[in-house]
């Protein structure tokens, strides 16, 4: 029962929002302006400069991990495949050999 009182509440809840002025809601909620201490950690810094990451490098690195993650799983499709082959094989020449 307090289950069903709940939903109904939640289910009035979102009605309540839904009639709500969209245009005096904002998306994101309450915006606060950053102050001059965020806008200053935020501003770019020249000596952490040669700490940034490349965007050049980070994508080869990206693209060799995608390129080894296809041939992983290529080489385990390929070792399911055989295996499966091999089994279907050998029962077939042990039912061959089983009824001559």
């Amino acid at each position: 029962m307090a289950f069903l009182l709940n939903k109904t509440t939640l289910a009035s809840h979102f009605r309540s929002q839904s009639q709500a002025d969209p245009s005096t809601l904002s998306r994101r909620g309450f915006h606060v302006e950053p102050g001059t201490r965020e806008k200053a950690l935020l501003a770019e810094d020249p000596s952490l400069r040669r700490f940034r990451s490349h965007k050049k490098g980070v994508s080869r690195i990206k693209k060799i991990g995608d390129v080894l993650t296809i041939v992983v799983v290529a080489g385990c499709c390929y070792e399911i495949y055989v295996r499966a082959t091999m089994r279907e094989e050998a029962r077939q020449a042990k039912t061959a050999s089983g009824s001559t």
